[in-house]
């Protein structure tokens, strides 16, 4: 098992972003995001983008996405987190299998500063539970107006 990390240093090609972003929308759960939404998260964690950047994260076996985690970076820091991860996902047949502890504790040792992660419901996979239990505060309900 290998934990890949991808950011402006390290790109990713065009066929690395559709794979990791075909992952995404295959096995995530609750609110779905489309696949143009996903890419853009992985675009500007990679720079591919104009922005801050930040970070995707892949464990990997054998060239198979086991999860992965993408990290964008806010620019904030005084009054919001630092760093908010975008998507947090695990492949559906490798869920509690010990994959979540070791993708997020790489993920939080790499980056600098505070992580936010919205919750978006109880579908939601991880749950709300495990995001507590590995140190995660609710600070906030959010509320957001679509235009």
């Amino acid at each position: 098992m290998v934990i890949k990390t991808y950011d402006a240093y390290t790109r990713l090609s065009t066929m690395e972003t559709a794979r990791l972003t075909n992952f995404i929308f295959d096995h995530q759960d609750g609110k779905k995001a489309s696949k143009n939404a996903i890419r853009k998260a992985i675009q500007y964690s990679a720079k591919e983008i104009p922005g801050l950047g930040g970070y995707v994260f892949v464990i990997e076996e054998r060239e198979k996405i086991l999860g992965l985690a993408v990290v964008n970076k806010t620019g904030m820091g005084d009054y919001i987190p630092e760093n908010f991860m975008v998507f947090f996902v695990v492949h559906r047949e490798h869920r509690g299998k010990n994959i979540e502890p070791k993708l997020l504790e790489y993920t939080l040792q790499y980056c600098k500063g505070d992580v936010a992660v919205h919750i978006t419901n109880e579908n939601q996979y991880p749950k709300e539970a495990f995001f507590k239990e590995n140190g995660f505060d609710v600070t906030h309900t959010e509320m957001r107006l679509n235009r």
